[in-house]
């Protein structure tokens, strides 16, 4: 079973993502400490990792390219942002996310953002 980390802290934005990803499709993992992004996935080694582009005082572009520079993560799992409007794509692609969706988002919007990111 595939397993998705999320790191968000808004109630709103990870229940949508737990309404899209808990079909029994996917083991879900929930994080709010920004801080502890890097540890968090060197010690769960999900298949995707699906970040809020602000969580606590940290932002998402942040988070993204700590994960990415973590020497303790072996293999960086693919990274989804969820974006707070369409202009922030630019920002994503240029922190080094994989796949992003603008909240709010459709189930579907999600499940494509992701598949893309696991280029199934």
């Amino acid at each position: 079973m595939p397993r998705a980390l999320v790191i968000a802290d808004s109630a709103w934005a990870v229940n949508d993502v737990l309404s899209t990803l808990t079909h029994g499709v996917w083991e879900v993992e929930l994080l709010d400490d920004p801080l502890q992004s890097g540890a968090k996935v060197a010690e769960l080694d999900p298949d995707v990792v699906i970040i809020d582009l602000q969580i606590k005082n940290m932002g998402g572009m942040a988070i993204v390219r700590q994960i990415r520079a973590d020497p303790d993560i072996e293999e960086v799992p693919r990274l989804v942002l969820m974006l707070d409007r369409e202009a922030d794509r630019f920002l994503a692609k240029r922190a080094g996310a994989d796949a992003w969706v603008v909240k709010p988002f459709q189930a579907d919007q999600l499940r494509q953002a992701m598949g893309v990111a696991l280029e199934v």
